[in-house]
């Protein structure tokens, strides 16, 4: 066995092609020998268990993957020749709990101190082409068992305790070559299970890969597959995909192959579009460069005289959610002016309404589809700043009509700003550097974030006589905006303000 703080994977089949020198392959192995140590005495822990007893258990997947590219990996995946009993079995006595809820498919999971492990039996599956479930069946050996997996990087293996590398399929080879390439034909395996086509472009996204032409071509021909796979499969790599270090690319292949037009339609709908503040390039490139500059703005950031500007600590994927979808609304409201213009009037509310339909249908939570479609709605109000023409009551509408997603409405407007007139840009970024000074300088002197009508209901109630219900609400929402308009007045004057405007309401005569 190898020392354990100093071992040496090597390859069993892994023949590097001529492209790919020997020192870029062992700086590989090094660096996975590095991000391994931590581990090293669980896994040779489990190896000598599993082994003793006559079985084979081995290191796989995206755990292997992650040590050769130096990324930090909190899973553990481990396969074996054991059955799940055996495992069970095998894991009782050494780990303080287990659980089999994955038993039908395989796997048995155990905790012991820190350190969580899911061991699951070798696999030899098979599709029926109509359902991504597969029809479960245990292998014999782990070649087998790794030609079933979604790409090469993740078909790669480390048997316990030896640590002896296992690379049938070349992944290191495609690792090096930062290459997604399928260990089955591509098309068989985006056959048995179509979300791996989602998976291609997250890890594009994730991990800086592109995709083999192999892989492309199949995502193209099988993308209407998609379909059989369920909404919330589709949702978590999506999610995954949109906070990875560069969504774009991601996006790119999904559009590119024809998947986008399955599961965002809205997204390609773009790609015809050509906006009218932008015409050097279509709505679809505009959206992808917002999307990437409000990447650029997520964490620390300054604005001039600003000491603490409101931060989105990123990834965050409201924010990069609504930078992707401001503009949707863009294909159903476009008109050809008679000067030869095009305008796409109230694009944010129509837009708004398809990212809540979308979402929906892709099951998103509750509060992240109204945040998103908030920030959509609201995109397009700064345009009406101008030079700072707006009032001090114009300032707290915009604060209070954002809420608590002032914060993202600031980023996704600095970045739809795209025009390529520097003069333009600068212009666009200084006006809106005083806006958010004006927010800070009235968020200090009012707290606008708990602004509130300086009668409450009760008080409502008791000027008025009139009980809880519309009309008491009525009459809190215009003391609301009188608050807004005229900032804080006091209780005497919002008592005169409501009283003003009660005598003008039909119910008053009921009343009196």
């Amino acid at each position: 066995m190898p020392d354990q703080q100093s071992p040496s994977p090597t390859p069993e089949s892994a023949a590097p092609s001529t492209a790919q020198s020997a020192a870029s392959l062992r700086a590989l192995r090094e660096r996975a020998v590095t991000h391994l140590a931590p581990h090293l005495k669980l896994l040779t822990e489990l190896g000598e268990i599993f082994t003793g007893a006559g079985h084979e258990l081995a290191l796989v997947g995206g755990p292997v993957r992650d040590a050769f590219l130096g990324r930090a990996s909190v899973d553990i995946d481990l396969t074996t020749s054991a059955s799940p009993q055996q495992t069970e079995a095998l894991l009782k006595p050494w780990a303080s709990t287990t659980w089999d809820v994955g038993r039908d498919f395989g796997t048995i999971g155990a905790q012991k101190g820190q350190w969580k492990v899911e061991i699951t039996t070798y696999r030899a599956d098979a599709y029926d082409g109509v359902t991504r479930k597969p029809i479960v069946a245990f292998g014999d050996n782990l070649n087998d068992d790794l030609i079933r997996r979604d790409f090469t990087v993740n078909a790669m293996a480390m048997r316990l305790p030896s640590l002896e590398f296992i690379d049938p399929y070349d992944g290191l080879g495609a690792l090096a070559r930062k290459e997604l390439v399928t260990p089955a034909p591509a098309e068989v395996s985006f056959g048995d299970d179509p979300l791996r086509m989602m998976r291609a472009a997250r890890f594009v996204a994730q991990l800086g890969f592109t995709a083999a032409p192999s892989v492309v071509e199949a995502m193209t021909e099988r993308a209407a597959t998609i379909n059989i796979v369920s909404p919330e499969r589709v949702h978590d790599e999506l999610v995954k995909l949109m906070v990875a270090p560069d969504p774009r690319a991601g996006l790119e292949l999904l559009v590119d192959t024809g998947l986008a037009e399955q599961v965002l339609p809205e997204l390609p709908a773009l790609k015809l579009e050509i906006d009218e503040h932008h015409r050097h390039k279509d709505v679809y490139e505009h959206s992808l460069t917002v999307l990437d500059r409000a990447i650029a703005l997520e964490g620390p950031r300054s604005v001039e005289a600003l000491e603490s500007p409101a931060v989105v600590d990123g990834p965050d994927l409201v924010l990069r959610l609504a930078a992707l979808l401001h503009d949707i609304g863009k294909p159903a409201t476009r008109r050809f002016e008679s000067g030869g213009g095009v305008s796409f009037h109230h694009h944010e509310i129509v837009g708004a309404k398809l990212a809540r339909k979308r979402m929906r249908e892709l099951r998103f939570d509750k509060d992240t589809i109204r945040d998103v479609t908030k920030l959509i709605e609201l995109h397009l109000r700064f345009h009406g700043y101008g030079g700072g023409e707006w009032t001090d009551s114009a300032v707290r509408r915009y604060v209070t009509d954002a809420g608590s997603q002032l914060a993202r409405l600031h980023l996704l407007t600095r970045s739809d700003c795209t025009t390529r007139n520097r003069r333009k840009a600068a212009t666009l970024a200084a006006t809106y550097d005083d806006l958010e000074r004006r927010i800070a300088r009235l968020l200090e002197q009012e707290e606008l974030g708990k602004v509130r009508p300086e009668l409450d209901g009760n008080q409502i109630a008791s000027v008025l006589g009139i009980p809880p219900g519309p009309v008491l609400g009525r009459a809190y929402k215009h003391l609301l905006a009188y608050r807004l308009d005229a900032g804080p007045v006091g209780e005497d004057a919002a008592r005169e303000e409501l009283l003003r405007w009660w005598a003008e309401q039909p119910e008053s005569s009921r009343t009196s």
